[in-house]
């Protein structure tokens, strides 16, 4: 860009103004997007588990459970129920869906109407899913909150990202994962306590809940400001250095606003990200996009994340112990985010890859073969104190791995590593490859539990190897490379390095070879 200082996200150019109470206000309250999401992550597998639950709509799954232990049905299948599953699965698809279209709404009408209509929406599926009489209006409830979580998810890290000052900017957009994260504890609490609250209505107490955080977010949205990259891309320069000063506490922000002004013209004449992506020099950057999100769902994380009380009672716990226990995978999950946010940028994106993938595999083979010893292939059996905690701490410690590896750099990686002309498309492919495999995970787990029974966790345990190789041959560290120089790692890197050219971008159709700060992801 002629004539703008050139800004790298590795420590490159600092600008002036720090962080104020302003930001860490509207930050916090976005941050309710992701209390959203992980809160619905966590209450749906400890709400399918509870008694009452399945009596009023799942009644077969009940009489399952009930000939499971009497020794008459395969432990393993008690939950095996098609419209159990859809309960489950069909937020994913709705929110698979519903983010094409917040993307539009998101980039048109600016962050803020984003978050209202995603919180909005989300509202109203929670209370549809309290009040709810019989499934149509339960899977009803679902999809809303499904398209709740679309709009939600594209808009509260765009808008994280550009609010933030550039040397904060990666452990804010980590900050979302840390709330996904804490939405899920929460989630596991509420489920353990509404499981004791006498008369059978806890279940609609938990599903109302979700209402909470979406209502702070929607409410929030109101007195968010709009931020600086939004205004510019409406024209209102002006404004858009007030906004400026306010958010930074300086009014000396002309050199920040004239980046964000290029950065914005620049990426008006970006005209094609999907066929851009597609050039032999973006290789590097579609395969990452596609394989990253596709092995993370394919860890086996959200047999725990989904139905960890659904499992812990197939494999013999207690109604209260199950639901126990999730809260305490559910603590891990937060400390071990927190372990991830503050070792990423010291020990590099690699290091937690491999050292995730290994543990992950270890606590999944212990798992496995502790499951299928104690309770074969009929699901029949029980375990010991002792070996029960055992159990739960391999499950704790393989929560933890993925919780500092896989979990939150699935999201950093595809994000940091695409330029300015296939960034749209690279996201886009991100979020819809994520979303697409969480549906099936979600829609096929139950079957396959039934199925495959002990082996699921060797299923599992053969992807982790895959992508922990592929980690190991096919991914370079980009700890600290600036995202216009990420080049230089893919043209050193023994494979990628025959796919992508020496040409400079100034050759490629609408391409700059300088990024703003704030249009990163």
């Amino acid at each position: 860009m002629a004539g703008g200082a050139t800004v790298s996200y590795g420590g490159g150019q600092n600008y002036n103004g720090g962080v104020t109470a302003y930001v860490v206000f509207t930050c916090m309250v976005a941050a309710m997007g992701g209390l959203i999401f992980g809160y619905d992550l966590g209450i749906s597998g400890g709400v399918t588990s509870m008694q009452p639950f399945l009596e009023k709509f799942f009644p077969s799954v009940e009489k399952k459970k009930e000939r499971a232990e009497s020794g008459a049905e395969n432990a393993y299948c008690k939950f095996d129920n098609a419209a159990l599953t859809l309960f489950t699965s069909s937020l994913y698809l709705a929110a698979l869906v519903a983010s094409f279209f917040a993307s539009s709404v998101t980039k048109l009408f600016g962050r803020k109407p984003s978050m209202f209509v995603g919180g909005l929406i989300f509202l109203i599926g929670s209370i549809l899913n309290a009040i709810a009489q019989n499934v149509a209006l339960l899977i009803l409830g679902r999809i809303l909150l499904g398209v709740g979580v679309g709009f939600a998810n594209q808009s509260v890290p765009v808008y994280l990202s550009e609010m933030a000052p550039a040397k904060l900017r990666g452990a804010l957009n980590m900050g979302f994962q840390m709330a996904i994260t804490i939405g899920i504890l929460v989630a596991n609490l509420v489920n353990y306590g509404t499981n004791k609250i006498s008369g059978g209505w806890g279940w609609r107490l938990s599903l109302g809940l979700a209402g909470v955080p979406a209502i702070l977010m929607t409410v929030g949205s109101f007195f968010l400001p709009e931020t600086p990259n939004s205004i510019i891309e409406r024209g209102n320069m002006e404004k858009a250095k007030r906004m400026l000063q306010k958010i930074r506490g300086t009014n000396d922000v002309d050199e920040e606003l004239r980046d964000l002004m290029e950065a914005s013209e620049a990426s008006k004449k970006v005209q094609h990200p999907w066929r851009n992506i597609l050039k032999p020099k973006y290789r590097p950057q579609l395969v990452i996009c596609s394989l990253i999100p596709f092995f993370q769902q394919l860890t086996g994380i959200n047999v725990i994340m989904f139905y960890a009380p659904v499992l812990f009672q197939t494999l013999g716990f207690e109604d209260n112990s199950s639901l126990m226990s999730s809260v305490i995978t559910g603590i891990v999950n937060v400390v071990a985010t927190l372990v991830s946010i503050f070792t990423v940028d010291k020990f590099g994106r690699r290091i937690l890859f491999l050292e995730g993938g290994a543990q992950m595999l270890v606590c999944q083979i212990a798992v496995g073969i502790m499951i299928g010893v104690k309770f074969g292939t009929n699901g029949q059996g029980s375990l010991p104190n002792s070996e029960a905690d055992l159990l739960l701490f391999f499950i704790c410690a393989y929560v933890a791995a993925f919780a500092w590896s896989w979990g939150p750099l699935g999201w950093l990686v595809p994000s940091e590593i695409c330029p300015l002309e296939i960034r749209a498309a690279g996201q886009a492919i991100n979020v819809s490859v994520n979303m697409f495999f969480t549906f099936f995970i979600a829609e096929l787990f139950l079957k396959l539990l039934c199925h495959m029974k002990f082996g699921l966790f060797f299923f599992f345990a053969i992807f982790v190897v895959i992508m922990t190789v592929f980690i190991a041959f096919f991914m370079p560290e980009t700890k600290g490379v600036p995202i216009e120089e990420v080049n230089r790692v893919w043209k050193a890197h023994w494979f990628w390095g025959r796919y992508v050219s020496d040409e400079p971008n100034m050759n490629d159709e609408h391409e700059m070879d300088t990024v703003a700060p704030n249009q990163g992801a």
